[in-house]
């Protein structure tokens, strides 16, 4: 027998490609198993759900909030689906059936059930804030400075206008620009914006679609879920905000 044979039909190069192959199979399994851990379980389009195989055991996580969430926790969607499949064939897209599309969480404007707090800086201070509290922050002096401009829809009706620019502490960035709109004040955020010297322009809502964009509880504080749906009413826009956007390209 050769150098490395254990018998005659058996080396220690074949145990060891044997193992990797054991090995490289429980890594695989071990992804699978863990890319479970949220989304499960799903409704099936005719009927029923789908539990999805393997699912790992809940593992507690610790959030920097001190709260603790464990995942998977099975937990029902609770949301009303404001929907219906366009066609009777299963994966048919999803159509809005509430009365105003861009608010019902469907297609590009969905929206995940985020914690209700807002996200924080590593030294647990609010992480977006309007630049009233952060004074510290500033626009630089080349740049335009948006505040007092009006915001201009993708119809070329205005809006709203700018009175203040929200801050990413961690991140040294804006975020998002508020908006005087009627009474209230709402959110845009700066990748949906375009901003010139002769105003803010828009391309995914329209002029008077601004006054339903999600707010925020606090004048100051935005929460994650917030975000959520903020950004999500935006997206929307870009399908929802006009029927011509529903139609084929060609």
């Amino acid at each position: 027998m050769g150098t490395g044979a254990i018998t005659q039909y058996v080396d220690v190069a074949q145990l060891v490609l044997y193992l990797f192959w054991i090995f490289f199979a429980g890594i695989v399994y071990y992804l699978v198993r863990e890319n479970h851990r949220e989304g499960y379980p799903m409704d099936h389009d005719s009927g029923g759900v789908i539990t999805g195989w393997p699912i790992p055991q809940p593992k507690t996580y610790r959030m920097a909030n001190g709260h603790e969430v464990s995942i998977p926790n099975f937990q029902p969607e609770t949301r009303p689906l404001l929907a219906e499949p366009a066609h009777s064939w299963a994966g048919a897209p999803l159509v809005p059936t509430g009365d105003t599309p861009m608010l019902d969480g469907v297609g590009p404007g969905a929206w995940a059930e985020r914690a209700d707090v807002a996200d924080v800086t590593f030294e647990g201070e609010p992480k977006l804030v309007p630049l009233r509290v952060a004074s510290e922050y500033g626009v630089v002096s080349s740049d335009t400075d948006p505040r007092g401009l009006d915001v201009y829809g993708a119809d070329g009706e205005v809006g709203g206008q700018v009175v203040d620019l929200w801050v990413d502490c961690a991140e040294n960035l804006f975020r998002y620009l508020e908006l005087q709109v009627g009474d209230r004040r709402v959110l845009l955020p700066m990748n949906f914006a375009r901003v010139k010297r002769n105003g803010v322009y828009v391309g995914a809502i329209l002029g008077h679609q601004f006054a339903d964009v999600p707010g925020t509880k606090q004048p100051d504080l935005v929460t994650i879920l917030e975000e959520e749906k903020i950004q999500a009413y935006y997206g929307a826009g870009t399908l929802y905000a006009e029927p011509s956007r529903l139609e084929p390209l060609v």
